[in-house]
């Protein structure tokens, strides 16, 4: 409940946490189904037993040690082997095929018009060789069995002149004989070989064919020519103007270089895009290749990360060699912390292949001729965890923040992703914006696209407000379980608590107006929520009485359970972990404890991942923590029952009228709390039956 900005950042956090997992799992599993090992053994036949690192340099300790190793004198055996078998069995049958059959009476013929240079006799067959338009053919034909007509043909053979042998050997041509004898399948082994050898590299993500193992170390970064029809510019790209301003002097440096040369100024070599998932750095990277007119060579950080020791240092050599053969260019490197991780924390001295790769990066880095004009663009949402070798001037000298929008951010940010979307007229994106509080970039193209998606399951030809609104609960909540069907009692438990969660927001002071109540099940697995949006769409300060009002809202709902049904349920867990949170950051870090002042607890690591916090005081000072904690919880709660208990009746008129609608807006709610007339069905309090 509370505030929509913290639900964004909790499905934030919840989505990255599922993909980190999925990810741990999938590489696990990967390693496990590929067989890799196996296939060091058949890489390194053909690079004649070298271990260790690229181009068969050792690399100490890392180096891959295959076991149960096999010469490779071995597999050109097994070939010979095959191919003498073919030459013994199968080409023998398919170079008889070269026999022409015919009939007696063509043999007969044949020997009249003495065209027959030999004749063998078989059991039940002739086999004679006939000179056919001035070349010799071999043939066959049958016997007839007749001695009396059989010796007037030998005679006639015999009085021709006719050689007979015991076999005559089926000639062919020499060339062709070597084609189909050595040539083809050599061939066909080779094809095999390069097939599979693609095969293996491709699960490896390493390019190259069989014929050059150095595709083990060819980068496979992708290039991106800059055109009219998909260039992307600093107009695609919206709600980052301090970003976009800080990147157009490099813009500048690639169109116009020699006004900077000449002056002897030196352009940033490179730029660290910072900030959380979804705001649109990969993005700002592009329009900065579309605004410079330039190729764009795009990588991730993981992608550099091979098996093979040596193998990410190549692939760093040759991405950088393409990029000065085009020149001017940019190179972006996306998630570069998979790379650029602090040194010193690996196994064996940490000499492994991440730190390797990054030492080439920085030799890389600092080569860089000034006259190619080449620009470094990287991207991180953990810039705490990388190298400081990696930010030092020289290297990456600008760090750009690419934060969450603000107001008009997300309104200039809908408008883009709209612009190709057929919209009502009456479509106010404002409200939109000020209600998507704390989302991202990626999110709002995300809520546009599911309500269009919403405009054309309900046979709409336009997207109309509502479509808008619905969307934004999908993205923080899921869709509706239209097929999830709560008792009465439920319904009603959790009608209560949500209008508890509104109630106590409206009647205290400095809290967020209540935009939404509705107790339809979501597939996130709420089983309603109490949207607040704030009036001016921005909120970045929060004063303690703010604060406090903010842990009495969320502790709003199990006050209501408490005060109507005597007991409490497991709806109320989101909302403790929340007010838990909120009250533990106001002791800990926000100096807001009178006990324990302008001290500092507690520190934020990975701050835009979530931000995880971990404490640094003695265990004595924790448990204190812990009590004042708990405390500070129970006063909010005592506060906001006490609110709850002296508007009990408009508790029961709310509640009612959420219950038969299951969906009400900000402004029923606020018409029901402020009007003096009161439900006569409502006079008698409510419980469960």
């Amino acid at each position: 409940m509370g505030n929509i900005q913290q639900i964004f950042q909790r499905h934030r956090l919840k989505k990255q946490m599922s993909l980190a997992n999925g990810n741990n799992t999938q590489n696990h599993h990967s390693q496990d189904e590929n067989g890799f090992g196996n296939f060091n053994d058949f890489f390194n036949q053909f690079t004649n037993g070298n271990q260790g690192g690229y181009n068969g340099k050792p690399s100490g300790n890392n180096s891959y040690q295959p076991k149960n190793k096999k010469p490779l004198i071995f597999y050109y055996f097994i070939a010979l082997i095959i191919i003498l078998l073919l030459n013994t069995f199968l080409f023998p049958s398919l170079l008889s095929r070269s026999v022409r059959q015919t009939s007696y009476t063509e043999f007969m013929n044949a020997v009249n018009n003495e065209a027959i240079t030999k004749v063998n006799l078989g059991d039940d067959t002739i086999t004679y060789v006939a000179t056919v338009n001035g070349s010799d053919v071999t043939c066959q034909t049958g016997r007839l069995k007749n001695e009396y007509t059989e010796a007037q043909v030998l005679q006639e053979l015999y009085r021709q002149g006719v050689n007979f042998d015991e076999e005559i050997p089926v000639e062919t041509s020499p060339i062709i004989s070597f084609l189909l004898s050595w040539v083809f399948p050599i061939l066909i082994f080779w094809a095999l070989g390069n097939w599979l050898s693609k095969r293996m590299m491709k699960s490896l993500g390493a390019g190259g064919g069989f014929g050059g193992m150095g595709g083990f170390g060819k980068s496979n970064a992708r290039e991106y020519e800059p055109k009219d029809d998909n260039k992307v510019t600093f107009k695609d790209v919206a709600g980052e103007d301090e970003a976009k301003e800080l990147l157009s002097e490099m813009v500048d440096y690639l169109k116009e270089p020699d006004k900077y040369t000449e002056i002897g100024a030196h352009i940033p070599k490179g730029a660290l895009l910072v900030g959380p998932p979804g705001t649109g750095k990969t993005l700002l990277a592009k329009a900065v290749a579309g605004e410079a007119n330039v190729p764009f060579f795009s990588i991730s950080g993981s992608e550099f990360v091979e098996m093979f020791v040596g193998m990410g240092a190549a692939k760093v050599r040759d991405l950088f060699d393409q990029a000065k053969k085009k020149s001017p260019c940019i190179i972006f490197i996306d998630e570069i912390d998979a790379i650029g991780k602090k040194r010193g924390n690996g196994a064996m001295g940490g000499n492994d292949e991440r730190e390797q790769t990054l030492n080439q990066l920085l030799t890389e880095l600092d080569g860089f001729d000034s006259s190619k004009a080449i620009i470094v663009l990287a991207a991180t949402n953990q810039p705490d965890s990388l190298d400081p070798a990696l930010l030092r001037p020289g290297r990456f000298d600008r760090r750009v923040p690419v934060e969450l929008p603000d107001f008009q951010g997300r309104v200039d940010i809908l408008k883009v992703h709209s612009k190709n979307i057929k919209m009502a007229d009456n479509v106010d994106l404002s409200a939109i914006a000020k209600a998507a509080a704390g989302a991202s970039g990626a999110e709002l193209a995300n809520i546009i696209n599911e309500a269009a998606l919403r405009a054309v399951r309900a046979g709409r030809q336009r997207v109309i407000q509502s479509d808008l609104e619905e969307s934004i609960e999908v993205v923080i909540a899921g869709y509706q379980k239209k097929n999830n069907v709560m008792t009465d009692k439920e319904k009603l438990i959790v009608s209560y608590h949500e209008v508890g969660h509104a109630l106590v927001a409206a009647l205290q002071k400095n809290s967020a107006p209540v935009q939404k109540i509705t107790i339809i099940p979501r597939t996130s697995g709420a089983l309603g929520y109490t949207m607040q949006v704030e009036e001016d769409g921005n909120h970045y300060l929060y004063s303690k009485e703010e604060l406090e009002n903010k842990i009495a809202t969320l502790t709003g709902g199990r006050c209501a359970e408490e005060l109507i049904f005597h007991t409490c349920t497991t709806g109320a867990s989101n909302d403790i972990e929340q007010a838990t949170k909120y009250a533990r950051a106001m002791i800990t870090r926000y100096g807001m404890a009178d006990d324990i002042g302008m001290v500092a607890m507690e520190q934020i690591q990975n701050q835009y991942l979530g931000g995880d916090a971990s404490l640094t005081c003695s265990p004595e000072t924790q448990t204190k923590i812990d009590q004042m904690t708990v405390d500070l919880v129970k006063k909010q709660h005592d506060k906001a029952y006490q609110l709850l208990s002296d508007h009990i009746t408009k508790l029961h008129e709310i509640t009612k009228y959420l219950y038969e609608k299951e969906t009400i807006t900000g402004a029923e709610f606020m018409e029901i709390l402020n009007r003096k007339e009161v439900d006569p069905s409502v006079m008698a309090p409510t419980t469960a039956e």
